[in-house]
């Protein structure tokens, strides 16, 4: 089984910017409906199709698959199948051993900003940079099926 081991944080300031190495847009909406046992995405990370499978857990560490599709065809998964459309930019930045990405929302979501680390395990420590805010891994307003449903314009 393939697990994915994240960390999610709300960025607090411009500092990361000037680190950024890649940036990608991004649209996807999802197949199944919020709560059910798991997400299930389509997305266009610019010119690359990609259906995602997501244990619809809340936590550090979940079940995931991810799989390459052809563009057109997630293209028009979104136009039809598709409900909650996620508008952002993803920014990749390096700091030591790790990658950080750093997802800016767009429309219904923005001006929302959300630092996302990847770890090998639950326990691995890794450097805080000065620009990560509080932590909302375990929150599950801030995952993205659930911004899809409930975006961050809408919250009091």
């Amino acid at each position: 089984m393939a697990i994915e081991i994240e960390r999610k944080f709300l960025v607090r300031n411009d500092g990361w910017r000037a680190q950024v190495q890649k940036s990608i847009p991004m649209r996807h909406g999802y197949l199944a409906p919020l709560g059910g046992k798991a997400s299930v995405r389509v997305r266009v990370e610019g010119e690359v199709g990609k259906l995602n499978v997501k244990a619809a857990k809340v936590g550090m560490s979940r079940a995931e698959y991810e799989y390459e599709i052809p563009a057109a065809e997630a293209e028009e998964m979104l136009a039809s199948l598709c409900s909650g459309l996620i508008l952002k930019t993803r920014h990749y930045l390096r700091l030591g051993p790790h990658v950080w990405e750093i997802d800016v929302f767009e429309g219904d979501n923005a001006p929302l900003i959300v630092a996302e680390i990847e770890l090998g395990a639950e326990d691995e420590t890794f450097d805080k940079p000065e620009w990560l805010g509080r932590e909302i891994t375990e929150d599950r307003r801030y995952y993205n099926h659930a911004l899809s449903v409930t975006p961050y314009k809408t919250w009091d």
